[in-house]
């Protein structure tokens, strides 16, 4: 069975937790955008020598093979073995993107995630999944090309959330909405009573999602069932992210991306007889008070609804959705048409 990751550490002391990991290793990198590197980096000072720090741009433009290429030719001219070590030390980004090009250089060398965001943080940095963003005929499709595989350790300090916009923080809170919803509904009655962010314990909920996601992808490692659960949101949500990925003044950040596709996917929950639409209005009214409404037109939909038929959960050419079964549960394999989708996205557009 495919473990999460060798270990799971959560901290305020990264560079103290880290060091014993390096030892073994003979060459050790980091990889970092302009961001980490300038906020980030410094708290680990003086473990990694200059050269060796491999610095990319920051954004999910970037996300793409054309910047894998950069990073192994770096990485090839240190002349790394594959006994070298990469650390990624950033958000989503940084770790999907490392994390792919440590499993493919020299067919793979040893890595650890750093997550410095709170979207990494509870979701992102666990689970072993790696990869990019993939272009065909102008659509860019979410992480349609990468690998499993875990990290030697995922070290988890909710220090580097200081140095965060609170819209990346806001982002990162989608994903523990979303483990409430489909995992804790106990937990999801204890956060929809708050919508002041800066009230939150960031250790204690990266601790819960955190255990809801190794609980579910220890028993699906590689989600050919249970793990899809965790895709709640996600089918309408990457959509709607891809299309406006490159869209000047309209590109979204993941977690307000998913919060709208939350919202779409909890209303088709009650069409096809799952929650009620008390339990819906709920959810909805929860999460348009943390994240508002972004403004998506009929014309945008008809670009949307067919990003959905590439998302990874579909099967022999069915739109597959996890839905919630009731707050606190979730399904998944549920087959939904286009039309389907498309109404749920005129219902949100709607509000």
């Amino acid at each position: 069975m495919l473990p999460m990751a060798s270990e799971i550490l959560f901290t305020q002391q990264t560079k103290q937790t880290l060091q014993p990991f390096l030892r073994k290793y003979s060459t050790v990198c980091v990889l970092v955008d302009e961001n980490t590197k300038k906020n980030c980096l410094p708290l680990l000072a003086d473990l990694f020598s200059a050269e060796n720090i491999i610095e990319i741009k920051s954004g999910e433009a970037e996300k793409t093979l054309q910047t894998c290429e950069k990073i192994w030719s770096h990485m090839t001219e240190l002349s790394l073995d594959r006994k070298a070590l990469l650390v990624n030390l950033g958000g989503g980004v940084i770790g999907d993107m490392g994390g792919f090009c440590a499993s493919t250089y020299k067919r793979g060398i040893d890595f650890i995630q750093i997550p410095t965001t709170l979207l990494s943080q509870v979701d992102a940095s666990v689970g072993g999944k790696l990869g990019i963003d993939f272009t065909h005929n102008g659509n860019t499709f979410k992480n349609h090309v990468g690998v499993f595989n875990v990290p030697q350790a995922v070290i988890i300090d909710p220090t580097f959330l200081k140095t965060l916009d609170p819209k990346e923080v806001r982002s990162g809170f989608a994903e523990i909405i979303k483990h409430c919803l489909i995992a804790d509904k106990s937990k999801w009655n204890e956060i929809k009573t708050n919508t002041d962010l800066s009230k939150f314990d960031w250790m204690e909920l990266a601790k819960h999602s955190v255990g809801i996601k190794e609980k579910i992808t220890l028993e699906d490692p590689l989600e050919k069932g249970l793990r899809k659960i965790l895709n709640f949101g996600h089918t309408v949500g990457h959509a709607i992210e891809s299309h406006f990925l490159f869209i000047p003044n309209k590109r979204l950040l993941h977690g307000e991306a998913i919060a709208a596709g939350m919202i779409c996917e909890s209303w088709l929950s009650v069409q096809k007889g799952f929650i009620s639409m008390n339990e819906h209005t709920e959810i909805e009214k929860y999460i348009l008070s943390v994240y508002g409404k972004t403004s998506i037109t009929s014309e945008e939909i008809d670009v949307i609804v067919p990003l959905t038929i590439q998302d990874k959960k579909n099967e022999s050419g069915a739109i597959q959705f996890s839905l919630l079964e009731k707050i606190g549960t979730a399904n998944f394999n549920i087959s939904l048409t286009a039309a389907e989708i498309t109404a749920s996205l005129h219902y949100y557009a709607s509000l």
